[in-house]
């Protein structure tokens, strides 16, 4: 490769490195406008009217020869509806969990995602994993112990959602490395979409609640930061190796972080935040395992957000 070639490939990576960065800050807006409803719109109608807005993301998802039917066309119809099951179940846990718990603490379990990947890519996948790798999911299933401290903190409905969500997202992984090379983008994308806006339109219509104003505000903010992030992160992915954007993903926990304790004046001490570095730092050591087992399998697929 020509050095004008290297330097121009290193300088994308970078600049797919900072989109990335913008794109996970854009995520945390929009689980922060959760947060700002304090539970005021039902999970499965706020699911709803966020996907609805995430349709505003497809032009840019969509390749020169695709068609807005594309985002429910697929090659495997089952494989696309169980992608379509792990998103309903995703975007309504984390919807919970940012509604019941401090965004710290909702991130820290949900980030329990590459865990979940690699024990899926050994059922499903049939990928060969070493004792380094087995080793961080162990830690970052301590880590998850530490954070909900057992005996002596009460269990939540937001901590069972959080982890849900966590799993609901490896689900994901797992079936975009499976149907990475045979299915449109546009047609794995329709299927993050399409199922939670049916499954959101459905379920939220017994307890249908009409949004005052204020409500509208926040509803508007969590659909379309959340437009806005899938757009980012497809722009990102197009830029640099997604081996190397992944572990962005946890600048999220700097956001909850901030969001939490700044705007929402959610409390923070020494055990959780232990407890958030064991299951990040667990989470940046598969990253890192997969990149030297698998580089080339892991870079031909964009980072996923957690919920």
């Amino acid at each position: 490769m020509q050095p004008a070639a290297v330097d121009d490939t290193r300088r994308r990576t970078v600049q797919g490195v900072a989109v990335s960065f913008l794109g996970y800050a854009v995520y945390a807006l929009s689980d922060a406008s959760v947060r700002a409803l304090h539970g005021a719109v039902p999970p499965f109608e706020l699911v709803f009217f966020g996907s609805l807005l995430g349709l505003l993301a497809v032009p840019f998802v969509r390749g020169k020869d695709d068609r807005w039917l594309d985002l429910v066309r697929c090659r495997d119809r089952r494989m696309w509806t169980i992608r379509a099951g792990a998103a309903v179940v995703g975007a309504v846990c984390s919807v919970v969990a940012f509604t019941q718990l401090p965004m710290a603490e909702a991130f820290a379990l949900l980030f329990l995602l590459p865990g979940f990947v690699t024990i899926l890519s050994v059922i499903f996948l049939k990928e060969p994993v070493g004792w380094r790798r087995w080793s961080a999911v162990v830690v970052g299933f301590i880590g998850v112990l530490v954070v909900l401290r057992p005996g002596f903190e009460t269990l939540k409905l937001g901590h069972i959602a959080a982890l849900c969500g966590g799993f609901a997202g490896a689900v994901t992984v797992v079936l975009l490395r499976h149907l990475g090379n045979s299915e449109k983008r546009t047609s794995l994308y329709g299927a993050g979409l399409i199922g939670p806006l049916l499954a959101g339109l459905v379920l939220s219509l017994p307890h249908f609640v009409v949004p005052t104003a204020h409500d509208l505000i926040f509803i508007v903010s969590y659909g379309l930061m959340g437009a806005a992030g899938n757009i980012l992160m497809m722009v990102c992915g197009r830029m640099a190796p997604a081996s190397i954007v992944a572990p962005t993903q946890y600048s999220q926990m700097l956001w909850g972080i901030g969001l939490g304790y700044g705007v929402f004046g959610d409390g923070l001490d020494g055990v959780m935040i232990l407890g958030a570095i064991i299951i990040i730092g667990a989470g940046l050591f598969t990253f890192a395992r997969e990149k030297v087992k698998q580089p080339r399998v892991t870079a031909q697929h964009p980072p996923v957000h957690p919920q």
